[in-house]
């Protein structure tokens, strides 16, 4: 089976974006993950899926899935890319969309320079929402791995993440205490951690450790999370930079009862064609 495809990534955060408004999309998650395999496939962080949607008002769906082939509810770098995507292939003409998510509806906007900007939704903090096995909500967790001692913020922004604040990026144990932390029970639906080196009161710097991805460039709605947990705890104001190893993104929240706005880059690369196996019977 031949399948078209755009390869596009947003601030280093890279995807395969699928056109699947007028043919269905049936791809196993063994295919997903065939396809995201970086030696033998095409090589991406998430897939992503534009399809119709059958609610009113609504311009499109939005599926995500990860490399490792499991669907996710949301990707805020991806929603940029979304946006770029049905612009250039002439699917709207619209400078601001409205896309069903499992997570939700949002709203990508094309701004004059290129760059994209969504209204990502309020964030979540209530530990069943997220989810977090917590009895209540609270600014500051904890949990022990290999005898370590490891406190974190949680927050849901359509996915669940963790964050923690570091003292030094570089040498933050993102690819050790990443998986350990994404794979721990107290994330019934795993969770995607981001270490966080606070700068100033704006500006940040960021590595996310992604669950089902492992380690990316970038990643939006872990931007969002970290700096909604940095003014949630009184260290980080509106709107803040972050800085990921792909690029800069902007984070804007104006506090509990309002949605966390994200901009930043979405570039396509090129397009292509995969010949895709058949699933096995």
């Amino acid at each position: 089976m031949k399948l078209k495809f755009t390869k596009m990534h947003g601030a280093g955060n890279d995807f395969v974006v699928i056109d699947a408004t007028k043919h269905a999309f049936n791809l196993s998650s063994q295919q997903i993950n065939q396809m995201a395999n970086r030696r033998f496939g095409i090589g991406f962080d998430q897939l992503l899926v534009v399809g119709t949607s059958e609610q009113p008002a609504v311009d499109f769906s939005y599926r995500i899935f990860n490399a490792d082939g499991a669907e996710v509810s949301q990707c805020g770098n991806g929603a940029r890319c979304f946006a770029t995507f049905v612009h250039d292939k002439k699917l709207t003409d619209k400078r601001e969309i409205v896309v069903e998510t499992q997570s939700g509806i949002i709203k990508p906007r094309l701004e004059a320079d290129g760059s994209v900007s969504v209204d990502m939704g309020e964030p979540v903090f209530a530990p069943a929402q997220i989810p977090l096995l917590a009895s209540k909500e609270e600014n500051s967790y904890s949990i022990n791995i290999n005898e370590s001692h490891i406190e974190f913020g949680a927050v849901s922004i359509g996915n669940p993440h963790a964050i923690l604040i570091v003292e030094n990026i570089d040498i933050a144990p993102v690819k050790t205490t990443g998986p350990l932390m994404e794979n721990n029970a107290i994330f019934p639906e795993r969770v995607n951690v981001n270490f966080m080196q606070i700068c100033s009161r704006q500006n940040v710097t960021l590595r996310v450790w992604e669950r089902g991805a492992g380690e990316t460039l970038s990643c939006g709605t872990g931007a969002c999370a970290s700096v909604v947990h940095g003014i949630k705890i009184g260290l980080l104001d509106s709107p803040c930079l972050v800085s990921t190893q792909g690029g800069d993104l902007t984070i804007s929240w104006a506090g509990n009862g309002n949605a966390v706005f994200l901009s930043g880059p979405a570039q396509s690369v090129f397009d292509g064609e995969i010949d895709i196996v058949a699933k096995q019977q």
